[in-house]
């Protein structure tokens, strides 16, 4: 897809409907979903075989220091997002910048992910929360919610 050049974005090799920004580095084997966001603006890696689900977001820049500030705030923020190997992002999350998700973790639907995921873990919500691990046996995937269920 080639993307309008007033944008800035380039075109996407991933999926034509989505946009991706900057450079990012995405590992093999990752899939990404129509209308989805990946801000490479301030640095952003994904890993291998990562599923980034449809409408999920993740930034890698925040403008709102400078938006309330009426542009007094000089810049616009960047920090590193980093997403590991096997991660899956629901439907819709949002990833803020600065954030890290470990390997083989999952990102519930809608979640908003404002701090550091760890690895194996499963978090909800907004913002995001751990409610579970994910427990890998041979073949088999379980995932071990906290208080049962």
């Amino acid at each position: 897809m080639t993307a309008p050049e007033w944008h800035g974005a380039g075109d996407n090799p991933y999926n034509p409907h989505a946009w991706v920004l900057g450079d990012p580095e995405i590992g093999e084997g990752t899939w990404i979903g129509a209308f989805t966001v990946l801000d490479g603006s301030g640095g952003l890696s994904i890993g291998r075989g990562v599923d980034v689900s449809c409408g999920a977001q993740i930034y890698t820049h925040s403008t709102a220091r400078r938006c309330v500030s009426a542009r007094e705030y000089p810049v616009v923020d960047r920090r590193p997002t980093v997403i590991g190997d096997y991660v899956f992002i629901g439907a819709n999350a949002t990833v803020n910048m600065g954030v890290t998700i470990g390997d083989h973790a999952v990102v519930g639907a809608g979640a908003v992910v404002t701090s550091d995921v760890d690895p194996y873990a499963i978090v909800v919500g907004v913002p995001a929360r751990r409610v579970g691990t994910v427990r890998l046996e041979g073949d088999e995937v379980v995932f071990d919610y906290d208080g049962g269920s």
